[in-house]
């Protein structure tokens, strides 16, 4: 048998991502029969259709749904390989956009610094941020995503991700309450000398449950960590909203009465900050119940391990999180 073309590979991956000949003739820059006639000569070389028609559209067969993982691990590998090292990597010189999923907690958070400290030295990479619908290693494994940053469950070191997905800790957080400057809440609590304007000083349970609540869940779930500690002591909140993220959750509780469940990292943000002579936007105080704080990770798939631009961009965001960049 004689070796086969890798120049189909690309090929292959590409069809198997699109899903469509046209789609993969556009994205290679052939026309739509010379994509065709590639598709023919993969058709043999794999023994199977790979695509098939379904009504006016193209799906993939079973085989192909099957290679479609290992052909995006294939080609990256191959690419790594060919990559310079990083030793020489141009970041001046960079052209390269990298997808990042993440919620809209750390994007409000961390993005503005990550963005300016990327293209201080990198001035021809874009970063782009995707919402987590989801939390699997699908976008990760098919090269959809190069990063994730997130929060993982507790089955394993990696969560339920997978145990090859690599994972560097960012930094850990936890969760404070948080109301509208003026709030009836804040009044006769003790308020610290910084422009967040932050009480150390829990109010009591009383206090605290008896005023309505917002909560994030991208799943629409209300109830959580908080609602379990109020139930061991008797008491029980009131969940008057539930919206898709943190910051809504901080929008919804600025004009109303309504206490906020936050990140004191989504705080810590230049939007909810003022300078000494503005009044705080915002009152956070210590939860009046213990909750355990989360750590909040960076996650990658470990056929990028070996790439230099890759290995610089995660090295950049630890900085940024750690407070190490500009």
């Amino acid at each position: 048998m004689s070796d086969p073309d890798l120049n189909l590979l690309v090929a292959l991956d590409t069809l198997l991502a699109q899903a469509s000949v046209a789609g993969a003739a556009r994205q290679l820059g052939l026309s739509a029969s010379a994509m065709s006639r590639t598709l023919s000569r993969l058709r043999e070389v794999t023994g199977d259709p790979l695509l098939v028609r379904a009504g006016r559209r193209m799906v993939l067969t079973p085989h192909a749904e099957h290679l479609r993982s290992r052909s995006r691990g294939a080609v990256d590998e191959a690419r790594a390989l060919l990559t310079p090292a990083a030793a020489s990597l141009d970041l001046a010189n960079l052209h390269r956009t990298f997808t990042i999923r993440a919620n809209d907690g750390f994007v409000e958070a961390f993005g503005a610094r990550l963005i300016t400290s990327v293209t201080a030295v990198a001035p021809h990479v874009g970063l782009r941020f995707l919402p987590k619908a989801e939390k699997h290693a699908d976008p990760l494994r098919e090269g959809r995503a190069d990063l994730e940053i997130g929060v993982l469950g507790a089955v394993g070191n990696a969560g339920n991700m997978g145990p090859e997905i690599r994972v560097q800790a960012l930094f850990r957080d936890r969760f404070v309450g948080a109301v509208r400057s003026g709030h009836p809440l804040a009044t006769g609590m003790s308020s610290g000398t910084s422009s967040d304007s932050h009480s150390d000083t829990p109010p009591s349970v009383e206090r605290y449950v008896a005023f309505g609540h917002v909560v994030a869940s991208r799943r629409g779930i209300g109830n959580g960590p908080v609602d379990d500690a109020l139930a061991a002591l008797g008491h029980q909140r009131q969940i008057v909203a539930v919206v898709p993220s943190f910051p809504a959750a901080l929008a919804v509780a600025q004009t109303s009465d309504l206490i906020a469940l936050v990140p004191v990292s989504l705080l810590q943000a230049p939007h909810a900050r003022r300078g000494p002579a503005s009044p705080a936007p915002f009152h956070s105080f210590t939860l009046p119940v213990a909750t355990a704080p989360v750590t909040v990770s960076l996650i990658w798939h470990p056929r990028m391990d070996a790439d230099a631009a890759h290995r610089w961009l995660r090295q950049r965001i630890v900085m940024v999180c750690r407070g190490d960049a500009a």
